[in-house]
């Protein structure tokens, strides 16, 4: 679950979803080559944060299976939601300073990303796609940095308090993992709570986070203002 909400950023929260939509559908004209510019800025009153056009193609060419030429407008609104959520957090780890991803935690990201995909060549095509060279790119290095700093702060804000007790793994193993092993898998031998503590303490720990993830979103859109300044492809 970790890895997936790095790939995809935190899809299931969705903000005023109806309006961004209708803002991408209006907005994108599909396969149509346009100037980069600001499609919208995130205030929380002292600083700001922008999101541009290359920001959304940048952010789409991270994600396997995405398509870039043309983009889906399913995967504009999408992303354009994941962009805000993450420029919410930036916001938020501005108020707590903390060091900047160095380059062996920058080289890491890079390999875990390219993982998700067919081939290193593949990639690249990808990159090239959006207007970026290579892995070695100022853009691209940004971008990993930034992914890279909003882990250690989702670490370092969320992840670091959940407690996950014993009696809480033998709750999921008996209500959760049992059932539906039994449905999935009948006739097999039950594996034992011991032998799938790990697991259920990394989904209990998962799901917690993410819980904690939405709460902060939902009481931060309160405090900011989110404001779109141009359609994308207009």
């Amino acid at each position: 679950m970790k890895e997936q909400a790095k790939i995809l950023g935190f899809s299931r929260w969705r903000l005023a979803a109806c309006v961004v939509t209708a803002f991408v559908l209006s907005g994108f004209a599909l396969g149509q080559e346009v100037v980069d510019r600001t499609v919208a800025v995130v205030n929380d009153g002292l600083r700001h944060e922008l999101i541009t056009y290359s920001d959304m193609m940048w952010q789409l060419a991270l994600q396997p299976n995405v398509l870039l030429d043309p983009p889906r407008r399913d995967d504009l609104t999408a992303v354009l939601v994941t962009l805000i959520n993450q420029r919410i957090f930036a916001l938020e780890a501005e108020r707590l300073p903390r060091a900047a991803p160095d380059e062996k935690e920058i080289s890491a990201e890079i390999t875990r990303t390219l993982a998700y995909f067919p081939s290193n060549a593949d990639f690249i095509k990808r990159l090239n796609l959006v207007g970026i060279e290579s892995t070695k790119d100022d853009n691209f290095q940004r971008i990993i940095a930034r992914r890279v700093s909003f882990e250690k702060f989702v670490d370092f804000r969320f992840r670091a308090f959940v407690v996950i007790t014993p009696d809480d793994e033998a709750k999921y193993y008996r209500d959760v993992f049992t059932p539906d092993f039994r449905k999935r898998f009948p006739g097999l031998l039950l594996p034992t709570l011991d032998e799938k503590r790990k697991e259920i303490n990394s989904i209990l720990t998962e799901e917690r986070v993410a819980a904690r993830i939405e709460t902060f979103l939902d009481d931060a859109k309160r405090r900011v203002v989110i404001e779109y300044i141009s359609e994308p492809g207009g």
